[in-house]
């Protein structure tokens, strides 16, 4: 968890505030006041970026605002067959064992759709920690709850490494 949090949201505001800001003191002609709102968008850029920011160490994720998550099994086990697969096509073209070949296509196919079940899963359960802890953040924060609200940040925290480890490896596979 992190008391700096950096939000997508938060970046795209923050960069159209500095829009506005930079946009004024270029009509006005103060520069203080368009230096600032540069220096509000090149900071709202830099946050965007740190929000997107992920580390991947095998199954687990870990965001810039301190989220952890753990994939969900089917991802590295649709992996696996995926390389099983592809090996046994390899070696059934090299013998010229058609069953082979046909049984690692197979394997192949059934790995795919079995990673996809998996990122789907951690892309809507990310979304879905995501939203609950941002809600609960708020209504503990009206309570002044410290403890819910602590809880809640972790939680949107967590949802936030397992949808951007979704998201990280559906790119880098629409990317391949």
């Amino acid at each position: 968890m992190s008391d700096q949090n950096s939000s997508s949201l938060k970046g795209y505001v923050d960069s159209a505030i500095g829009g506005v800001q930079s946009a004024v003191g270029s009509l006005t002609g103060n520069t203080d006041h368009q230096a600032k709102g540069d220096a509000t968008k090149d900071q709202a850029a830099a946050e965007k970026e740190a929000s997107n920011t992920v580390g991947k160490l095998g199954p687990y994720t870990v965001t810039g605002s301190g989220g952890i998550a753990h994939d969900d099994p089917r991802r590295q086990e649709g992996s696996y067959n995926q390389t099983m697969g592809s090996a046994k096509e390899m070696v059934g073209n090299m013998l010229g064992a058609e069953g082979l070949k046909k049984e690692g296509q197979q394997q192949n196919a059934q790995g795919k759709g079995l990673e996809a079940e998996g990122q789907l899963a951690d892309f809507g359960s990310g979304m879905k920690d995501r939203a609950q802890g941002t809600l609960g953040g708020i209504a503990a924060g009206i309570t002044g709850d410290r403890e819910k609200q602590e809880k809640a940040q972790l939680q949107h925290d967590d949802g936030k490494a397992q949808l951007r480890g979704a998201q990280h490896d559906i790119q880098k596979q629409a990317d391949a």
